[in-house]
């Protein structure tokens, strides 16, 4: 059961005093930011362990979980006077938590172990003032996030085939889609409906595997809405070491998860997508760019886009090291005589021999300023951009050289949030 929160009491706000505190002493808290955020870990782990099955360990071992929390830390301090700023922000953690079902119980565990970090990391300068004004600004932040977490509740409850938590599926079919990413068609165990979903969002996946801790794993839809089955296509990682999570879970799915088996699904969740309607106003051209298995995302977008019979134009570009590895070319292929409106290009950074003579890519090399200006007309439209963070780091410095805005510019990260620059 979800615990209900009262959405009609306006969020309390923080006072001018620990406004105040706030900002001044943000500067060296954002200088051993890192050094908190690994220590909270630390001490949340060991005093309330239940809590380490919400948190991917192969993130927590690489040390991007700490990094991308140091960073969340830093701009809610920047901003502590400006919290309308942080909104985009709160609606990516917000629907993160919900996809792993976090409540409301949660919050305090979170908060008691931050403060203790920062205390014990500054030592004498927090003053019992000082943590009070923090403690104050986590709660604010806290409440902001609980609200908005009760509404995507509620609305995943209300949805047509919703639900909350997690529910059986059953693998209808498993299809490879190249070398090393593998389709999966998820229908319910129950026969019963399933929630629509906007285009670019993903749903969560809950597994046992014995002698190694893994938490749920998001991955992204890759197909269109369609109300009878969900479609995940997860790339194989490399395989993981006895015990430890990187690529567990992928390895797991890839070798163990046969045809018939059932996996627990958590609802569709994400800020990354095309928004309620997949057919864009004022023939705004929609340009899908990604790379590797970041190509998942987009593929939902592009056939929600078939199905509307979308008459924006649409530009569809994918990155990939060859033929053996990219996914979905044939299915791209086949949605261009759909859509007449509809330009791809595929592009190899090390391809097979034969893959440009056959016509597997159009070119060969990296995705770049020179391939973007050939392709698009101008800086109109909407930019989705997914894949590795070089990749999609890359893309973005590119976008803005041709004078993109940032507003028109969305990207998705495979994990914890990063700064691109």
């Amino acid at each position: 059961m979800h615990r209900e929160y009262p959405l009609s009491q306006a969020p309390p706000s923080l006072s001018e005093s620990s406004i105040r505190i706030v900002k001044a002493t943000a500067p060296v808290v954002a200088e051993n930011a890192e050094t908190i955020t690994r220590r909270f870990y630390e001490l949340m782990f060991e005093g309330d362990p239940e809590v380490r099955r919400f948190f991917n360990q192969a993130h927590q071992q690489a040390g991007t979980q700490q990094r991308a929390l140091a960073g969340a830390i830093c701009a809610y301090a920047a901003n502590i006077d400006n919290l309308e700023a942080l909104g985009p922000a709160v609606e990516l953690i917000a629907q993160k938590h919900c996809s792993l079902d976090i409540q409301p119980e949660h919050y305090p565990i979170v908060g008691k172990h931050l403060l203790a970090a920062v205390k014990q990391v500054l030592g004498d300068p927090v003053t019992d003032e000082v943590l009070a004004a923090w403690g104050e600004a986590y709660g604010v932040l806290a409440d902001i996030l609980i609200r908005r977490e009760a509404e995507i509740y509620r609305e995943q409850a209300a949805s047509a085939g919703g639900w909350n938590g997690y529910r059986t599926f059953v693998v209808d079919r498993k299809v490879p889609e190249s070398d090393i990413i593998t389709s999966f068609y998820l229908k319910p165990a129950d026969n019963q409906p399933i929630a629509s979903f906007r285009p670019g969002q993903y749903i969560t996946v809950k597994v046992d595997i014995p002698g190694v801790e893994v938490s749920p794993r998001n991955y992204s839809l890759s197909d269109a809405p369609n109300g009878e089955h969900y479609r995940i296509s997860v790339k194989r990682e490399p395989a993981p070491m006895a015990g430890v999570a990187p690529g567990a879970v992928s390895n797991y799915l890839h070798d163990q998860i046969q045809q018939g088996d059932t996996l627990e699904l958590g609802p569709p969740c994400g800020e990354f997508t095309l928004g309620e309607k997949a057919e864009p106003a004022d023939n705004e051209p929609i340009v899908l760019i990604s790379g590797g298995v970041g190509v998942t995302p987009t593929m939902s977008m592009l056939k929600s886009l078939a199905t509307a019979g979308a008459g924006n134009p649409i530009y569809f570009i994918h990155g990939s090291r060859n033929s053996a590895v990219h996914a979905f070319a044939d299915e791209v292929r086949g949605l261009r005589s759909r859509l007449p409106n509809l330009r791809s290009h595929f592009r190899y950074d090390t391809p097979l021999p034969g893959d440009l003579e056959n016509g597997q890519c159009d070119s060969v090399g990296l995705i770049d300023d020179d391939l973007l200006a050939q392709m698009l007309p101008d800086s109109r439209g909407r930019y989705f951009v997914c894949g590795p963070k070089p990749f999609m780091a890359s893309v973005v410095r590119s976008l803005r050289t041709r004078q993109t805005p940032d507003a028109q510019i969305h990207y998705e990260f495979f994990g914890p949030k990063a700064e691109l620059n």
